[in-house]
């Protein structure tokens, strides 16, 4: 029997850019507490209710992604999702824009 496919939601902060994942109708902080969905249909309808933090210009581009689950725990599929479960790729002290920009 082959295993159920899990998936979790996750989003960005619109302000910060931060990386943000669904727990129980709002979003959290850290991969290790977002909620595992094992229904499609529940996975579309916390998607869809998601729209509302979207609208009201708190997160963007919510997505569902695909995680397998071992015994560590939940892990992403996609590289992608991997990278940006461990937080930031780059330091905090050199992501600074420069103040004057020459045109």
């Amino acid at each position: 029997m082959p295993l159920p496919i899990l998936q979790i939601l996750t989003a960005n902060r619109l302000k910060t850019g931060e990386v943000l994942y669904w727990r129980e109708g709002n979003w959290v902080e850290g991969f290790d507490r977002a909620e595992l969905f094992s229904d499609a249909w529940q996975a579309d309808a916390a998607l869809a209710t998601a729209q509302v933090f979207v609208t009201a210009n708190q997160v963007v581009s919510p997505y569902l992604f695909e995680v397998r689950e071992d015994k560590a725990g939940p892990r992403p599929i996609e590289e992608r999702e991997s990278i940006r479960s461990l937080g930031p790729s780059i330091r905090p002290d050199t992501c600074k824009q420069a103040d004057h920009v020459s045109v």
